[in-house]
């Protein structure tokens, strides 16, 4: 087993996976910015490393900054967290090149996954189904508008490197399509430094189901049911829950073992998400995440299972002694993201915490780094806090998410908590009928 681990991320994440070193034995050691000297993981972690300014180009995304925190702390691992490096093979093929274990898939499958037209190739061959679309990019408009006509409009325009929302865009008509792919390559290039854009169908009322899964890089995939991530604005999940209100038993059962026998096929090694587009009994995948995801504390409380203690202990070369048998999923669990917003108009809100008062009490967790006195950057994601709620059944996750929404004090700054206290009271979504359109009408977006 590691004897020390370098978590390369910052916030709430930063936090969730020094927690589970912390309780296996192994010393931590954070990075951060000059914008997160207080952060609360700095101030728990065994030892702390600034390696930059508070832009992440100059800090978190900084590959040489980070390699050279842990050759100068003598981390034996490096775990990257969400987000930043967390999908980056660059990052992962280097970070072996020097000597330390990559607490993650191999590069080769972070490059496969993360290519999304390579991906929906390769999960093809491995026998799942895809949004109908393009074959590959589109670099050519009158070939756009040719497979835009042949799939049917709308049609949504998509970055091949693409994630989190950003390079889509969906054209509604012909006459659109033009802006639209201008758009997304503008977007593209500029978030991920590729231009390149497919297409798919737009799908007009679809569940955004997704399958938490966990490989030993041998060929033996387990699956942990699926998460309901359909609560989204502008592509960003705001309410996971699982398992989903729209599946029953045999179907998950079908789906999470035909998610785990796919990637089996490629010797998958780690956590790693494969998300789909459900509707009227399909699923159609969009894309794999190869990385541990911010809902993965719902698949945590419902399996017991903890997954960070899991990748990290595939990663040191330990057997998994898991087997799908042992995976037994209990209750349901609903998850808030909690971000630094306004609740209505979405401006960002960093600031000091005056204030702080987390909810408790049986089932009720807490992911935050945020404490009274903590002053939240503006330089990062908006995201301080996940609340997860887990119960017996739906209805009484619900009632209990409740009360713990009303417990929840965070003053000084805004933030979405008053949003969530509407949405999960809203008969539609008591119902468990919504799509991943839902939450963006009901904003009137």
């Amino acid at each position: 087993m590691f004897e020390k681990v370098l978590i390369a991320n910052r916030g709430e994440i930063a936090l969730r996976v020094h927690r589970a070193c912390r309780e296996m034995g192994i010393e931590t050691v954070a990075v951060h910015s000059t914008a997160d000297s207080d952060a609360m993981h700095v101030r728990l972690a065994d030892e702390s490393v600034c390696i930059g300014p508070p832009a992440s180009r100059d800090s978190y995304l900084n590959m040489q900054a980070i390699l050279s925190a842990a050759r100068i702390s003598g981390a034996d691992a490096i775990h990257p967290g969400v987000g930043f490096l967390s999908e980056n093979a660059a990052f992962a093929e280097m970070v072996e090149e020097h000597g330390y274990v990559f607490i993650g898939p191999t590069p080769e499958h972070i490059r496969l996954m993360g290519d999304k037209i390579a991906a929906k190739e390769a999960i093809q061959e491995l026998g799942l189904s895809v949004v109908p679309g393009s074959d590959g990019p589109v670099t050519d408009d009158a070939e756009a508008a040719r497979i835009a006509q042949d799939i049917g409009y709308p049609v949504l325009v998509k970055a091949a490197a693409g994630g989190g929302g950003r390079g889509m865009k969906v054209a509604e008509a012909p006459d659109e399509l033009p802006d639209v792919l201008a758009h997304c390559r503008n977007e593209a290039a500029a978030s991920f430094g590729d231009d390149a854009v497919y297409i798919e169908k737009y799908l007009g009322h679809p569940r955004h189901i997704e399958i938490q899964l966990l490989g030993d890089g041998a060929g033996k995939v387990l699956h942990f049911g699926e998460r309901d991530c359909s609560i989204q604005r502008r592509h960003q999940k705001v309410i996971e829950e699982a398992p989903s209100p729209a599946l029953d038993v045999a179907t998950r059962a079908e789906i999470g073992a035909r998610a785990a026998e796919a990637v089996g096929k490629i010797s998958y090694r780690g956590a790693g998400t494969i998300e789909f587009l459900y509707e009227d009994g399909d699923f159609h995948f969009i894309e794999m995440n190869t990385r541990l995801q911010v809902e993965h504390p719902i698949s945590e409380m419902i399996s017991g299972i903890d997954l960070v203690r899991e990748q990290i202990k595939i990663a040191a070369g330990e057997p998994m002694t898991l087997s799908q048998s042992d995976i037994v999923l209990s209750g349901h669990a609903i998850e808030c993201r909690v971000v630094a917003e306004h609740p209505d108009t979405f401006a960002p809100s960093p600031g000091k915490v005056t204030e702080y008062h987390a909810p408790g009490g049986l089932g009720v967790r807490v992911d935050s780094q945020l404490y009274s006195g903590y002053a939240v950057p503006p330089h990062y994601d908006s995201l301080v806090s996940k609340l997860v709620v887990h119960a017996d059944s739906r209805a009484e996750c619900i009632m209990r998410l409740n009360r713990a929404l009303d417990e929840y004090v965070i003053g000084g700054i805004e933030t979405t908590i008053p949003l969530h206290q509407r949405l999960i009271l809203e008969q539609d979504f008591l119902n468990g009928d919504y799509d991943i359109h839902w939450l963006e009408t009901y904003l009137g977006l």
